[in-house]
């Protein structure tokens, strides 16, 4: 088999096109494969490293990020997940084109409404320490970005005003989260439903989560943001050794195959040995297709 075949995965979520744009400026080779659903990403190689980069662009919302990230992990079998991209900072210290790497992920909208006012019912889940550790190794070697190693909030909420009652919200019941987002949540808990995976968010600072936010956001702000979240994404990968034996090679019943017009499916009743070399005996049927 190829290099191109044996390489592990690892699997790099994204909400915005431009979070996309940014972590796939990075990645080499690419080509499109399609899940039977629909669901499409662009994998290809990391180079310096030996990872496979399978790269999604999945909307916004943590709900849809759970739902897409279980179909993908069940799909592309990564060795680790990352979520990529912008959030608004929650502290004064975290500043617009910082990196926030979430040591956990809190999900804010848990709890119970009692006449006594709203009783918070925290949910949090801890990323990876391996990949973590790699972070913090990694950015010693990044003078150019101030990273911060502290909790993210995930919130179906664009926050805007830091005078909000979501936003004292956040003060009182998390108040050392360091930015807030919408999507981490929801892919950090799809990876541990699926084994414990390796799963790790970051996050470049885009806003203050205040009134300011459109005035910072117009100034190209989430472009510069979203570039340095992928720049210290693809510092981790360089760091970060993938576990020994555990690449898929395309074309296996666990993997996604391509067929010859360069896009892949997933799954149906055939498997496709195009371009992969295969030693013992192989048993299939035929359709009658050649």
């Amino acid at each position: 088999m190829t290099m191109q075949e044996t390489r592990p995965t690892v699997l790099v979520l994204t909400a915005l096109p431009l979070e996309y744009a940014a972590v796939r400026a990075h990645v080499e080779e690419r080509e499109e494969l399609v899940h039977r659903d629909g669901t499409r990403v662009e994998r290809g190689q990391l180079p310096g490293t030996s990872w496979h980069v399978a790269l999604a662009e999945l909307g916004m919302g943590a709900e849809r990020a759970a739902a897409l990230t279980t179909q993908l992990v069940n799909w592309l079998r990564p060795e680790a997940v990352f979520f990529v991209g912008v959030a608004g900072s929650l502290k004064d210290d975290v500043g617009i084109g910082d990196v926030v790497v979430g040591t956990q992920v809190y999900e804010i909208h848990g709890g119970k409404q009692t006449p006594e006012g709203f009783l918070v019912r925290p949910k949090a889940l801890p990323s990876s320490l391996a990949l973590e550790q790699a972070a913090r190794s990694a950015v010693r070697d990044m003078p150019d970005v101030q990273a911060h190693f502290l909790p993210i909030a995930t919130g179906d909420v664009v926050l805007a005003d830091a005078e909000s009652e979501i936003a004292r919200f956040l003060r009182r019941s998390y108040n050392d989260a360091g930015a807030i987002e919408m999507e981490g949540f929801g892919a950090l808990q799809a990876a541990h439903l699926s084994g414990q995976l390796n799963a790790l968010v970051i996050r470049g600072i885009s806003d203050r989560a205040d009134a300011e936010k459109h005035k910072a956001d117009a100034s190209g702000s989430q472009k510069r943001a979203a570039e340095q979240a992928a720049a210290v994404t693809v510092a981790v990968l360089h760091k970060h050794r993938p576990r020994e034996g555990s690449s898929v090679p395309s074309g296996s019943e666990e993997g996604p195959h391509r067929h010859g017009d360069g896009g892949a499916t997933y799954g149906g009743d055939h498997i496709d040995f195009r371009g992969g070399t295969f030693h013992g005996p192989v048993t299939g049927k035929s359709d009658g297709r050649r």
